[in-house]
C-alpha cells in the first residue's frame, strides 16, 4: 500500500565511533573499598569524552600487589621428615625402657619365689629332721635282724 522508503547502499551510510579517553593506568585497576573519613573530601577525576561530554567520578586509588613472601631455607617436607625421626627416636626409648622395666620386673619376681622356696624348705627340714627327738610313742633300735621269706625276726 505505502511505498517503503528507500535505503541508502551500505556503502553509503556514515559510521560515527565515539572512542573514550583513556584513564590512567592508576585508575584502570579497581581496588577494595576502604572506609573514608568524614573530614576528608577524596579526590574528583574527570575525563572528557571526544564529543564533548565530561564525565565525573572519584578517583580509586591502585591496588597495591601482595607482598611476595620469600621461600623457608628448608622445604616443610625435611622438616616433617626430621620430625618423624625424633618421633620414632623418643618411641624407640620409650619401648626401650618398657623392655628394661619388664625383664628387672621379671628378675624381681624371679628371686621372690626363690626366697619362698628357700624359706618353706627350711621350715620342711627342720620339721622333719626336728632337734627335740621323739615326744612319745615308742623307740626300738635294731641293732642285728634278720629277714627271713619276707618276715621280719628281731
Amino acid at each position: 500500500m505505502y511505498p517503503e522508503p528507500a535505503r541508502p547502499a551500505p556503502a553509503e551510510r556514515a559510521v560515527t565511533a565515539y572512542l573514550p579517553t583513556p584513564l590512567p593506568p592508576t585508575v584502570v585497576h579497581p581496588a577494595p573499598v576502604a572506609p573514608v573519613q568524614p573530614d576528608t573530601v577524596p579526590a574528583v577525576a574527570s575525563i572528557v569524552l571526544p564529543d564533548g561530554r565530561i564525565v565525573t567520578g572519584y578517583a580509586i586509588d591502585a591496588a597495591r600487589p601482595e607482598p611476595v613472601t620469600a621461600k623457608p631455607a628448608v622445604s616443610r617436607t625435611a622438616v616433617n621428615v626430621a620430625l618423624g625421626g625424633v618421633g620414632f627416636l623418643a618411641v624407640c626409648g620409650g619401648l626401650l625402657l618398657l623392655t628394661s622395666f619388664i625383664a628387672a620386673l621379671t628378675a624381681f619376681v624371679t628371686q621372690l619365689i626363690t626366697l619362698a622356696a628357700v624359706i618353706f624348705g627350711g621350715w620342711i627340714a627342720v620339721q622333719v629332721l626336728g632337734a627335740g627327738g621323739h615326744k612319745g610313742g615308742t623307740t626300738v633300735n635294731i641293732r642285728r635282724a634278720v629277714i627271713k621269706r619276707n618276715h621280719f625276726h628281731g
